[in-house]
C-alpha cells in the first residue's frame, strides 16, 4: 500500500491527473474520472495507479518470454523520452513518423531497412570510394533520411508482441494494424480518448512531458525486470546442465576407478604364493616324444 501511496505521490507531482476540457471528453472515460474543476476533468489517479501496475506486470511477462515490445510516439513531447526509453531495454520504436503498413506490410519496410543497412555498410567500407561526390552525398543524405524513420526498428526481424502507445487517438494508424494482427495493445490513454480501443488502457495525461517521463519509465522499468528474469533464468539453466554434466563426468570416473581398482584385486589374487600353478600343455614336445 505505501508502494501505491508513494507511486500515486509521484503520478500526481507529474501531473498525471489532468485531463482534458469537459466538452473535448469521450463519454467512455467516465470510470476513470475523477471529478471535475474549472471545466477540467481530473483523472482518477487510484485507477491510473491499478492500470500502470496491471500493464506493466502484463508487458514484464512479454519481455520474459523473449519476444519485442514496440515503443511508438511522435508526438513532439513523447519522441526523445521513448527513444531514450526504449533503448535502454533494447526494444524497438518508432518516434518519427508511422509508415502506413509498418505492421501490416511487415516484409516491404525489411527490405527497405536492409536497402538502409547496406548503404551504411557501403559508406563505412569504401565501396562508394570510386563514385563522385555528389552521389556519394544523395547516397548518404537517402541513408539519413530512411535511419530517422526506421532506424528504430532496424534490429526487428518478426513483427512485435506487443505495442506501447503514447496517445492513441494521434496513433491511431498504428493501432488499427495492430488490431488487424492481433497484437497486443497497452496505451497512455486521455479523457478525450476511448479506452477500449486497446487491451491495457492507462489513463493519464499524454500531452505534458512529464506525465509522459513517468509512465513510459516505470513501463520501461518493468520490461528491464521482465529481461533480468529471463537471463537469470537461462543462467541456471546453464548452470543445471553444467552440474548434470559435472555428475556424470564424477560417475564415470568412480566407475573407471572401481573397475581399475578390481583389475588390480584379479591381478593379486592370481599371483598369490603358494597357489598351484596351472599346467600348460606343450604340444610341441608332446610331438618331439613321439
Amino acid at each position: 500500500m505505501e508502494q501505491n501511496t508513494s507511486l500515486q505521490q509521484q503520478l500526481l507531482e507529474a501531473g498525471v491527473h489532468f485531463g482534458h476540457l469537459r466538452k473535448k471528453w469521450n463519454p467512455k472515460m467516465l470510470p476513470y474520472i475523477f471529478a471535475e474543476k474549472k471545466g477540467i476533468h481530473i483523472i482518477d489517479l487510484n485507477k491510473t495507479t491499478e492500470s500502470l501496475q496491471e500493464a506493466s506486470a502484463a508487458l514484464k511477462q512479454i519481455a520474459k518470454s523473449g519476444k519485442k515490445i514496440m515503443f511508438v510516439g511522435t508526438k513532439k513531447q513523447a519522441k526523445e523520452i521513448v527513444t531514450e526509453c526504449a533503448k535502454r531495454v533494447n526494444m524497438p520504436f518508432v518516434t518519427e513518423r508511422w509508415l502506413g503498413g509498418m505492421l501490416t506490410n511487415f516484409n516491404t519496410v525489411r527490405k527497405s531497412v536492409k536497402k538502409m543497412q547496406s548503404i551504411e555498410k557501403m559508406l563505412t567500407d569504401g565501396t562508394f570510394d570510386s563514385i563522385t561526390k555528389k552521389e556519394r552525398l544523395t547516397l548518404a543524405r537517402d541513408k539519413d533520411k530512411m535511419e530517422k524513420v526506421l532506424g528504430g526498428i532496424s534490429q526487428l526481424g518478426r513483427v512485435p508482441a506487443a505495442l506501447f502507445l503514447i496517445d492513441i487517438g494521434h496513433e491511431h494508424i498504428a493501432l488499427a494494424e495492430a488490431k488487424k494482427l492481433g497484437i497486443t495493445t497497452f496505451g497512455m490513454v486521455d479523457t478525450n480518448s476511448d479506452p477500449n480501443k486497446v487491451d491495457f488502457a492507462i489513463p493519464s495525461n499524454d500531452d505534458a512531458t512529464k506525465s509522459i517521463a513517468i509512465i513510459v519509465n516505470y513501463i520501461a522499468a518493468a520490461i528491464a525486470d521482465g529481461l533480468a528474469e529471463r537471463q537469470a533464468a537461462k543462467e541456471d539453466e546453464v548452470e543445471e546442465v553444467g552440474s548434470d554434466e559435472n555428475e556424470k563426468k564424477a560417475a564415470r570416473i568412480q566407475a573407471e576407478a572401481e573397475l581399475e581398482a578390481s583389475r588390480g584385486r584379479g591381478e593379486k589374487t592370481a599371483r598369490t604364493p603358494g597357489a598351484p600353478k596351472r599346467r600348460v600343455p606343450n604340444s610341441g614336445r608332446r610331438t618331439g616324444a613321439r
